[in-house]
């Protein structure tokens, strides 16, 4: 079946079965990288993307059910050293990253978060993304990016 869904702002015709899992077309059809498979049962992270205004684990959410939302994947948030995304910067200069693997999971999540809250202290934070699982141990310098962009993206 062909389904049409818009991603990073641009319109795309996919010929795919409306229960296939998201990540599957971005990753396979698309070529959208960003978005990882990690444990294909919504419990990591890794998979995360905005769809419309919600962070939402592609693994398990059916392409059908976009619908007329946008998919904004960390492909979608800025890129080039120019255009990066205020979280992008911040997660750079916090070194907020090391294997990289829940890198675009933690940032898609983020950026939902501070859009909904966009002053979060540290315990709102580590709270709102208890789901996002990282396993190199830098989830101190990922509070601290998310802080440091926060405060940019308020000036």
């Amino acid at each position: 079946m062909s389904i049409s869904i818009k991603v990073n702002g641009k319109q795309h015709h996919v010929t795919a079965a409306a229960d296939t899992p998201l990540l599957y077309v971005l990753r396979n059809d698309l070529q959208l990288n960003g978005a990882k498979f990690g444990c294909g049962e919504a419990q990591c992270g890794a998979c995360t993307v905005m769809v419309g205004n919600d962070a939402t684990r592609s693994c398990v959410f059916p392409v059908g059910a976009v619908g007329a939302k946008q998919v904004t994947t960390v492909e979608g948030l800025g890129h080039g050293e120019q255009r990066l995304h205020a979280l992008q910067k911040a997660f750079l200069a916090e070194q907020a990253a090391q294997c990289g693997y829940c890198s675009s999971g933690m940032l898609m999540a983020a950026k939902a978060l501070l859009d909904r809250i966009p002053d979060p202290d540290p315990a709102t934070i580590r709270r709102e993304l208890a789901g996002q699982k990282c396993r190199c141990g830098v989830h101190n310098r990922i509070v601290r990016a998310i802080q440091r962009a926060a405060v940019e993206l308020r000036a």
